[in-house]
């Protein structure tokens, strides 16, 4: 039970921490780069690039890296953002290996309980020589298989949080590259003074 009490409180962790994490690091992509294509309609790539620092959150990061690059070839520029977007897939993915891993283990470690609380009942009956009350075998039985139990309640909302993260972590990384992708067709049209 000791593992799986464990378990219980690293998944709860786990699953606030993402919670948390990804509605800070979501940002709407729509207003900051009309903001964007505003200032460098006017020619102001300074202050568009504060703008996209003002936020520090990976979308803005990535964009602020597309408008330090302004001047180079749209492909270069394209790569440059691609790559300060890789460097961002270690913060919007933390901690989701572990929460699998959680997901994958808890059941086991419950059959594991189980299995071993009956080896515990059979070594009883054999030492009793087969004479075993029902009721305590009953209650032993019941005992072993809460493990189980536990495991997958521990299992099952931690797959259920691990399919969601990682569902709006692709959502995140789809954003991000549309961002990229409107930011080099506004790079594209802009005049710089």
């Amino acid at each position: 039970m000791y593992p799986l009490l464990f378990s219980s409180i690293l998944a709860l962790a786990i699953i606030l921490e993402r919670t948390i994490m990804l509605y800070r690091l979501s940002l709407p992509l729509d207003p900051l780069l009309e903001k964007i294509k505003e200032l460098l309609s006017r020619g102001k790539i300074l202050e568009a690039i504060e703008s996209c620092e003002k936020y520090n959150l990976p979308l803005s990061r990535v964009l602020r890296v597309g408008l330090l690059h302004h001047e180079r070839d749209s492909q270069i520029i394209q790569e440059l953002m691609e790559t300060q977007l890789e460097e961002e897939m270690p913060l919007l993915e933390r901690h989701l290996g572990i929460l699998a891993t959680l997901a994958a283990v808890s059941p086991l470690l419950g059959l594991l309980g189980t299995v071993s609380g009956m080896v515990k009942i059979f070594a009883t009956i054999e030492a009793g020589g087969g004479a075993v009350d029902p009721g305590s075998l009953a209650g032993g039985i019941w005992e072993a298989l809460l493990t189980t139990v536990f495991g997958l309640m521990i299992a099952i909302p931690s797959l259920i949080a691990y399919n969601y993260f990682t569902s709006r972590t692709q959502n995140l990384v789809r954003e991000i590259r549309l961002g990229i992708r409107k930011l080099l067709q506004i790079l594209e049209t802009a005049s710089f003074v």
